[in-house]
């Protein structure tokens, strides 16, 4: 083989192996689909907990693994999960597109007990209660992507001060009283946080937002762009409605806690 055209196949050579360490290597693409529980992902039998699915505003099918460790029924337009016995289930959202995403639930007798809130023969049902918050979760993020912030994930301890807040039926924030109920839930971080009260119950997720939405300081809590994790609590009582929203401000110091 002549010099030249030695010359010519090394150079070729050299350009295809240019072009291959070029090419560049697939990234690992975020699920498109999020799926969360408001309780977390340790479950007790029988206990019940909201899924949370997004981007909101879209109808999604959920299927599990192994229903006879977790079901998941549809309640209206919401997902919720049902800790039927000891184990793990994979459980998966998916869209018409074909997107998906998943996370695991775990059921154990070792799993911590759910706060109870305190009894009330007026309070709203379990369920009623679940149906609420997680409206008020989805016109919030509505809110929120209309406003070009990205959605809030769901924080069981936030969502617990909410809760927990709400139950004490406050008209008027009560700044320690609240910081010592995120700090007792085991959120030691500070927060953004917006209440409101009024009369009725009805449509009530929809009223919260459009109150906090039609107040120019709450309404810029609800879409501070800072905020990645968020919780909620609705208290019904004796025909008034008390609603509390925490967003979580990363970096930031509880105070009270």
């Amino acid at each position: 083989m002549t010099s030249t055209k030695k010359s010519i196949i090394a150079a070729l050579t050299a350009g295809i192996l240019t072009t291959a360490l070029a090419i560049p290597a697939t990234a690992v693409e975020a699920p498109s689909i999020r799926v969360g529980s408001y309780k977390g992902s340790t479950l007790e039998v029988r206990e019940r907990s909201g899924l949370i699915i997004g981007p909101s505003g879209a109808n999604y099918t959920v299927t599990s693994s192994n229903p006879d460790t977790v079901a998941v029924e549809q309640v209206l337009t919401f997902w919720v999960a049902v800790a039927k016995g000891a184990g793990a289930a994979e459980i998966t959202a998916s869209n018409s597109a074909g997107e998906c995403g998943s996370m695991t639930l775990t059921v154990g007798s070792a799993a911590p007990a759910a706060p109870e809130a305190p009894a009330s023969m007026d309070s709203a049902s379990l369920t009623d209660n679940l149906e609420i918050r997680q409206e008020m979760i989805r016109l919030i993020n509505q809110t929120r992507k209309a406003n070009g912030v990205s959605e809030l994930l769901v924080n069981e301890a936030l969502m617990t001060a909410a809760q927990s807040c709400s139950d004490r039926r406050y008209t008027w924030h009560h700044a320690a009283e609240e910081g010592q109920a995120a700090a007792d839930a085991g959120y030691p971080y500070g927060f953004g946080d917006n209440l409101t009260v009024f009369t009725g119950t009805d449509a009530a997720a929809r009223r919260a937002v459009d109150n906090w939405i039609n107040s120019p300081g709450h309404f810029e809590t609800m879409i501070d762009p800072r905020c990645d994790c968020i919780g909620v609590g609705v208290t019904q009582y004796d025909g008034i409605t008390y609603c509390y929203m925490f967003v979580e401000i990363p970096n930031s110091v509880n105070f009270y806690a």
